[in-house]
Parts: structure tokens; sequence; C-alpha cells
């Protein structure tokens, strides 16, 4: 009884944990180049990785940019992800077309580049 109840308990985390984790690395996404701009509706910073919302001319995209470190190597500051902000994400898309999400390699701000992942471009 105990075992098949452990059983349960680690086939119902995993299934709760599959789409928690269906954004993490880049297997993901579509492996092509991808540039998206609009203007910054919201950010949500933090672990495990920051993620903007875009209004690109009325669609509402999400883009997954890097975790903490990555971003504050970069030079990429919570200042700078303020609402109404234009920016250009260079980066691939969801390989499900139906999904406006992305995977950020590049945030472009004002002219600055902030590379987040300079090894992937």
């Amino acid at each position: 009884m105990v075992i098949a109840r452990r059983s349960f308990l680690v086939a119902a985390a995993a299934a709760l944990a599959g789409p928690a984790l269906a954004h993490h690395g880049w297997r993901w996404t579509d492996g092509g180049d991808f540039e998206l701009t609009g203007l910054i509706t919201a950010a949500k910073l933090g672990n495990p990785h920051g993620e903007l919302t875009i209004d690109a001319d009325g669609e509402i995209w999400l883009a997954e940019i890097g975790q903490p470190y990555r971003n504050a190597a970069a030079g990429l500051s919570d200042e700078l992800l303020s609402p109404g902000t234009e920016v250009t994400i260079l980066g691939e898309r969801s390989v499900n077309p139906d999904e406006r999400v992305m995977k950020a390699e590049r945030v472009t701000i004002a002219g600055q580049n902030y590379d987040l992942y300079p090894e992937r471009l």
C-alpha cells in the first residue's frame, strides 16, 4: 500500500510538473531567428527566468528573458523594462505557431543591445 501510494504521488508530481518545465531550455523553440518589436506592457523578473509581456501591433506576446544572473551580466536592469518602453527582442519563437511566445537571445532598448546569450548570436 505504501509503495502504491508513493508511486501515485511520484506520477502525480511528474504530471503536474510537465507544463511548468515546458519552457526551460531551448527545446520548445523552433531553432530559427525571430525578431519582435513592441511596447512592454508588463515585466516579471526573477527565477527561473524573467518574462516580458509585449504589445506588438495589437498582438500580445510573451518573451522569456534570462535568469537574474544572466540579465545582470548583460546589463539589463529592472528599470529598463518599465511598461511603455519600446523593445526589440531577437531570439527564437515557440515551435507551436499558435503560441505567441518566444525566448530572447538579445534585448534592444533605445538602440542599446543587451546580449543575454552572446554565444548563440
